[in-house]
C-alpha cells in the first residue's frame, strides 16, 4: 500500500488539538490523533474509552482534520496506534506534509516499519503494569537519539526495576530516557528524590494536560 494511499482507513477515537503534556515537546501546541484499540490493558490506563469503538476514517479525511488546525506538531497515540496496519502510511503522509511528528507507542508491537522521520516515544511496561511480559525488547535496536524510552511506574519495585533495566541495558546512550509516576499511585516528589539519589541520567515528568485539565477528555 502506498504511504498515500488515500483510500486507507483507521478507526479513530479522536483528533484533538491541545498542549503535549508529556515528553521532551511537553508544553508545545500539539494535534493529537487518538487510534483506537490496544492489544494491552495496563493497570493505569487512563484512555480506557479508546479500546473499542472509534470512527473510521480514510487517511484524506484525516490529514484534512490535521490541516484544518494549521499545526507544526502531530502527535500519533491510542490506544495502541500500531495495532492498526494503515498507521505506518499515516505516519509517512503528516512527514510528507511537513508536519514534525511523533508516535507513542506502547512497546509491544514492532516499530521497525515506522518512517525514521518520526519521533518514537516506547512506553517499557513495568511489573506492576501488569504487562511486562509483553515487552519487545528487539524495539531498542531499531530506535535512535531522536526517540525517547517512557517508564511510568507505580510503586518502588517499578522504580528499582526501571533503574536496573536503564543501567544494565545503557538506555541513556540509546536516546532520552523519561520518568513519570502513575496518576494517583506513586508521589511524584518522592519518585524525584530517587531520581537525584541515584543520579539517574534521566528526564523526570508529570503529565502538565492532567495539570491544567484534569481528566478532560479532547484534553
Amino acid at each position: 500500500m502506498s504511504a498515500r494511499d488515500d483510500s486507507a482507513r483507521l478507526r479513530i477515537t479522536e483528533i484533538f488539538y491541545s498542549l503535549q503534556g508529556e515528553t521532551s515537546r511537553a508544553g508545545l501546541p500539539t494535534v493529537f490523533i487518538r487510534l483506537t484499540g490496544c492489544p494491552l490493558r495496563c493497570t493505569y490506563c487512563d484512555t480506557r474509552y479508546a479500546f473499542t469503538g472509534g470512527e473510521p476514517m480514510s487517511l484524506a479525511e484525516i490529514m484534512d482534520k490535521v490541516a484544518s488546525f494549521a499545526p507544526r506538531y502531530v502527535c500519533v497515540t491510542g490506544g495502541e496506534p500500531l495495532a492498526q496496519k494503515n498507521c505506518l502510511p499515516l505516519l509517512t503522509a503528516l512527514c510528507d506534509a511537513g508536519y514534525k511528528v511523533s508516535l507513542e507507542t506502547g512497546g509491544a508491537a514492532d516499530i521497525s516499519g515506522v518512517d525514521a522521520r518520526v519521533v518514537t516515544v516506547l512506553d517499557i511496561k513495568t511489573p506492576a503494569s501488569g504487562e511486562a511480559s509483553r515487552n519487545l525488547w528487539e524495539n531498542l535496536d531499531r530506535l535512535d537519539a531522536s526517540d525517547e524510552i517512557k517508564f511510568v511506574l507505580c510503586d518502588e519495585v517499578d522504580y528499582l526495576w526501571a533503574r536496573d533495566v536503564i543501567v544494565e541495558r545503557q538506555l541513556a546512550l540509546r536516546c532520552a530516557v523519561l520518568l513519570s509516576p502513575a496518576k494517583g499511585q506513586l508521589d511524584a516528589a518522592t519518585l524525584a528524590e530517587w531520581i537525584l539519589r541515584d543520579r539517574l541520567p534521566v528526564r523526570f515528568q508529570l503529565q502538565l494536560h492532567k495539570i491544567l485539565w484534569g481528566e478532560q477528555q479532547g484534553k
